[in-house]
């Protein structure tokens, strides 16, 4: 595989998982990424479904703790692509410091700021650089694309979205920070990646994009009600909901009533993700196929 070390390789539900490293050009950095390949990519090019991590993840959390995403990506025949969310290792000072800025913490925005700059590029590392990679080295088909996240995942995955909509044929966000704008998690983040300009920040703020860019198709988020961070203001979904009301935007928010923030929240509802995906990424009739008590 061109550019590509090859950390780990385990074998899970009939396909192949995969921990890689390589150096990003965008990001000046050695990145990390995983894989996992379904069985039906030994015989055919598949869709690529992305998921973005959020804050202080790798990209081992969601393969190890999604609840068993690997047996759902084979069954539907994804390829499942989990990068890291941050450059690591820079060298700049204080890079580690805080677990919600800098390492761990690189909010799926290109930085215009001084030092980050020169290596915190993760929204054109996600949206160009790490395609370009996985359809050069995996049986892809480029021209189905899906995202999904979690937190500042979930941010991310709504941006990219809706800003790149030829790219993503569809969307999903566990939990998301859907007006980082407005909460102290993006405050923090956008001051000191973009600058004290608020204008700019806009590009990155789901609430602000869809109202001027929209969708087209359906977004799915799943919020649960025991979520600490949703009583600390800092994924305001309301916000979200009532901006693509505005535009008639279609999305479908389901309050999981006593669910909570962590990854047994995601695992409970992985599987309607994947489903909402497959949806949009593979033929209709392949999907009925599959699960034919969809139609009832």
């Amino acid at each position: 595989m061109s550019n590509l070390n090859l950390i780990s390789e385990y074998k899970s539900f009939g396909g192949k998982l995969g921990f890689y490293s390589h150096h990003s050009s965008t990001c000046n950095a050695e990145m990390r990424f995983a894989v996992y390949q379904p069985p039906q990519a030994t015989q055919k090019p598949v869709p690529i479904l992305y998921f973005l991590s959020g804050l202080t993840c790798t990209e081992e959390n969601f393969m190890a703790k999604a609840g068993g995403v690997q047996r759902l990506a084979a069954e539907y025949g994804l390829i499942l692509v989990a990068p890291d969310t941050s450059p690591r290792n820079t060298g700049i000072a204080g890079e580690d410091d805080n677990w919600d800025f800098g390492i761990g913490a690189g909010f799926y925005v290109d930085a215009t700021e001084e030092p980050w700059c020169k290596n915190y590029q993760m929204y054109s590392y996600v949206v160009q650089e790490l395609p370009a990679l996985i359809t050069a080295n995996f049986p892809t088909q480029p021209e189905k694309q899906g995202i999904f996240g979690h937190s500042m995942g979930g941010h991310g995955a709504l941006v990219c979205a809706l800003r790149n909509p030829e790219l993503y044929k569809s969307v999903s966000a566990f939990a998301p920070i859907t007006t980082p704008m407005r909460c102290p998690w993006g405050q923090k983040a956008f001051s000191g990646y973009l600058g004290k300009n608020q204008e700019s920040w806009r590009d990155y703020d789901a609430s602000e994009l869809v109202k001027k860019v929209g969708y087209h198709s359906s977004i799915l988020i799943d919020q649960g009600t025991a979520d600490k961070f949703l009583a600390e203001q800092q994924l305001m979904p309301e916000v979200f909901e009532q901006a693509c009301a505005d535009v008639n935007q279609p999305l479908k928010l389901r309050y999981q009533e006593g669910y909570d923030h962590s990854y047994y929240f995601i695992a409970s509802f992985i599987e309607d993700h994947i489903r909402h995906h497959a949806l949009a990424l593979l033929m209709t009739a392949v999907f009925i196929y599959l699960n034919p008590t969809f139609l009832f």
